[in-house]
């Protein structure tokens, strides 16, 4: 994962992402990438439950 931190709390996901960060161009070359899962990936706590998210603004 890239600047994605995630907890539960209860039955909460509580998720942070750094706004001010930069990953360079997404693979398309039209955004540019804040923060990614890289695809989808277990809720912390619960490997039932899956996430798949991308922070992006555009290029």
């Amino acid at each position: 994962m890239k600047n994605v931190d995630m907890k539960r709390d209860g039955d909460r996901l509580v998720i942070t992402v750094d706004l001010s960060k930069d990953f360079g161009e997404s693979k398309s070359g039209k955004s540019i990438t804040i923060a990614s899962t890289e695809g989808n990936v277990s809720v912390p706590g619960d490997e039932e439950v899956k996430i798949g998210l991308n922070v992006y603004r555009k290029k």
